[in-house]
């Protein structure tokens, strides 16, 4: 286990902006993101980072953005660091295994969230409406449940600190248009039900997801991380049991931790004891292992 990075200062490199996880510079004819190893609770950064979470991150939305090229054009140009551009060979060392050169794209402000199963924001709202974002769902289902086919929740994207909003579909479709809200729609779950059968198939339930889009020369395109345990949940398919919380292969851990020391979900973060980085790294690692089906070269 390396040393965990918090963030990158990259001397010559024109810093674009921080995201909670990513820091992002520009490139003139594309971009830089380099995945730290920070981590996030209730939208909170925590103090304390995840050692190699990035690197994680990173190779797992490699390898789905992979899986999934002939179904939707995406951002990623290289992953490998011998390939970008000669002002970024400095940082070599740095930037390896952690790091993605893309396309540059406007990005559309919704994050396209798919639910196969009932869990998180969407169970607390079935509870209180028997609906998920307007979305009316059949009676008498329980938490964890497996929806019959999964539906399109999207979210107004947030800024940093803030909670991103769950709207209705007629939201986006105000505010984009209806033929580019109908493409989201569609082009979000026919990823999701491919990235669900190939997880299943290595044994994880993928329960939910959220896709980000931008528009390359008029292309919609997938941005962003995807599919990776930050904007994911992932489930071991061997112990699901519906009716109540399941474990998993995310930052749920995490979340869990700190709503049992009764921190209240504002800054400033708590520090995090040393088992609970170190078990929230196993997460990650064994979300790797599972998908990509072989040991993180760095664990």
């Amino acid at each position: 286990m390396g040393t965990a990075l918090f963030e990158t200062n990259l001397p010559g490199l024109r810093l674009k902006g921080r995201g909670k996880v990513r820091d992002i510079y520009d490139l003139d004819d594309a971009l830089l993101i380099v995945a730290s190893d920070r981590i996030s609770a209730f939208d909170v950064v925590m103090s304390d980072p995840i050692p190699d979470k990035g690197k994680i991150l990173t190779q797992i939305s490699a390898f789905w953005f992979s899986q999934i090229a002939d179904l939707a054009p995406h951002h990623l140009l290289s992953t490998d660091v011998a390939a970008f551009p000669p002002e970024c060979q400095a940082y070599a060392e740095t930037l390896r295994d952690r790091s993605m050169l893309v396309r540059k794209a406007g990005v559309i402000p919704f994050e396209c969230v798919i639910r196969g199963y009932l869990s998180g924001s969407g169970w607390k709202e079935y509870r209180e409406s028997g609906s998920v974002c307007g979305i009316r769902l059949p009676r008498g289902l329980v938490e964890s449940d497996r929806l019959e086919e999964p539906i399109f929740t999207p979210a107004t994207k947030a800024e940093l600190g803030t909670h991103d909003l769950n709207v209705p579909f007629d939201h986006m479709v105000r505010d984009l248009g209806g033929d580019l809200a109908e493409r989201l729609r569609g082009l979000s779950l026919t990823v999701y039900r491919r990235a669900r059968a190939i997880a299943e198939a290595r044994g994880i339930i993928l329960a939910d997801t959220k896709f980000e889009f931008g528009l390359v020369g008029g292309t919609l395109t997938l941005v962003d991380e995807v599919l990776t345990p930050d904007s994911s949940r992932f489930w071991p398919k061997d112990e699901y049991k519906p009716g109540g919380p399941q474990p998993s292969f995310d930052k749920q851990f995490l979340r869990d931790y700190l709503l049992s020391i009764k921190w209240p979900q504002k800054p400033p973060p708590p520090p995090l004891p040393a088992e609970i980085v170190a078990k929230t790294r196993e997460k990650y690692l064994e979300a790797y292992t599972r998908l990509l089906g072989r040991p993180a070269p760095f664990a």
